[in-house]
């Protein structure tokens, strides 16, 4: 059944209304995507670089595999707790995670069951004893974040964050009510009111918390998802602008300037780092010896310019907010 959910504001309400760059509303659709057997049209690129990953680390079998269903529909509210600032941490997430509630847990492994018509043992050991499995749904969680999310999260960010900084300008120029107007196709401002159109459940402020937090994702698909659980601000996660860009590769930088100060071997390591990559990889695609990139990397990772990420005995190497701009700038 379609329905059109209706939440109404007070003055209250929309003082609260708040952006939020979170993590882990970032997990669910992306695994989705990947174990979808559809390629996405702007999602490629990346999914061909992680999917093997994904299946080495076996966490297309694991606990995510059946808390998030890959044809789509609900995903447990404790997997998105609500950020408490405008970025957490992906481990302060993990931690709220760890500490839901055991009735919260419960409720929404039921209406899981709901959708999908029963639950597999793991999740019903996980229904009957929440508090001493949620470490290691935790543990999950962090592996398929630092495979498959974080090595590329600075990419991700620059996204989430434009789109943020482009909303706030709207509402500063043309109020509140324009902003929330202009989010989604599906989404409208009327009346001190905010309509979801072709909804699966309604959303109202009785089944609500009090304000707005409003979550751009890079993931989520054209639609919009929602989690609704009081006392928590209903939190509404809709597409970034700028999904289109993510994956497309840059020009080459012209590296001259740049090589004259960092030197050849660590430029080359930064320009190669436009895919993340461990030292081996970076070794065969550089031809540099991979003691001689392991120490270069060492000396970027020091100054700021790249981040590692270990997942299992695999560490992969990510280029930063800090090294993108300077790459920008030198080719400038």
């Amino acid at each position: 059944m379609v329905v059109l959910a209706e939440l109404a504001f007070s003055t209250s309400d929309l003082a609260q209304v708040r952006f939020a760059v979170s993590p882990m509303w970032e997990v669910a659709p992306s695994f989705r995507l990947l174990t979808s057997a559809a390629a996405h049209p702007i999602h490629r690129p990346w999914a061909d670089q992680v999917r093997p990953r994904v299946v080495a680390a076996g966490l297309n079998r694991g606990w995510l595999r059946e808390l998030v269903p890959p044809t789509g529909g609900y995903v447990p509210d404790f997997l998105n707790p609500a950020p408490a600032g405008p970025a957490p941490t992906p481990a302060a997430e993990r931690d709220a995670i760890r500490a839901s509630p055991t009735d919260r847990v419960r409720q929404d492994l039921d209406h899981l069951a709901r959708h999908q018509g029963n639950l597999g043992p793991r999740l019903r050991a996980l229904h009957n004893g929440p508090q001493g499995l949620l470490a290691k749904v935790a543990a999950e969680l962090e592996t398929y974040w630092e495979l498959v999310l974080a090595p590329y999260w600075a990419r991700i960010r620059a996204v989430l964050d434009a789109d943020i900084l482009y909303r706030a300008r709207l509402a500063a120029e043309h109020g509140a009510g324009h902003l929330l107007n202009a989010l989604h196709t599906s989404v409208s401002w009327d009346d001190n009111a905010l309509r979801m159109s072709r909804r699966k459940r309604p959303l109202t402020r009785t089944t609500a918390g009090t304000g707005l937090l409003l979550i751009p994702s890079v993931f989520t698909g054209p639609g919009l998802r929602t989690r609704t659980t009081p006392p928590d601000p209903p939190q509404l996660a809709y597409p970034a602008r700028g999904v289109g860009s993510l994956w497309t590769k840059h020009p080459v930088p012209q590296t001259d300037t740049l090589s004259a100060v960092l030197g050849r071997s660590r430029t080359l390591l930064l320009t190669e780092l436009e895919i993340p990559a461990s030292t081996t990889q970076l070794a065969h695609r550089t031809g540099l010896s991979p003691a001689g990139v392991s120490q270069n990397l060492t000396a970027l990772r020091n100054a700021g310019l790249v981040s590692a990420h270990r997942a299992g005995r695999s560490v992969y190497y990510a280029r930063t907010a800090a090294a993108e701009a300077l790459l920008q700038a030198a080719s400038a």
